[in-house]
């Protein structure tokens, strides 16, 4: 995303805030099943090098992890925040993971769950068969 109403049309959809940075997603509803990223860090954070550094963060977390977590259809935006530069980058993993689950619609979550396989018996714990 690169225009600013994108970005001002995002801030009204639903919210998830981590303590390395607040994911914004919004449906658009345009029946356009593309997931659109943006990404914002404020002068508040630090100064150039600094919100760079942070941006290449939340680009490669929403590379690894938009395709499979994100909402079709929908606009996120990814807003750093001052303690994200110093987080463990596992760590922001975990977070974008769970501000996803947060995020999304529940009817989602219940179509990606796959219940056509059967679950596997497990083996009880102790004396082999």
């Amino acid at each position: 995303m690169s225009k600013r109403r994108d970005f001002l049309a995002a801030n009204s959809g639903k919210r998830a805030p981590m303590p390395g940075f607040v994911l914004l997603m919004r449906p658009r509803d345009d029946g356009d099943e593309t997931m659109r990223i943006g990404f914002t860090v404020t002068k508040k954070i630090g100064n150039a090098v600094v919100r760079n550094r942070m941006k290449r963060r939340l680009r490669a977390l929403a590379r690894e992890l938009l395709a499979e977590r994100g909402v079709a259809g929908a606009d996120h935006v990814l807003i750093g925040r001052n303690g994200g530069i110093e987080r463990d980058y596992a760590l922001l993993q975990t977070e974008l993971v769970k501000a996803f689950r947060k995020v999304t619609p529940q009817a989602a979550v219940a179509a990606s769950v796959d219940t056509t396989t059967p679950a596997k018996p497990v083996a009880p714990v102790g004396k082999p068969l």
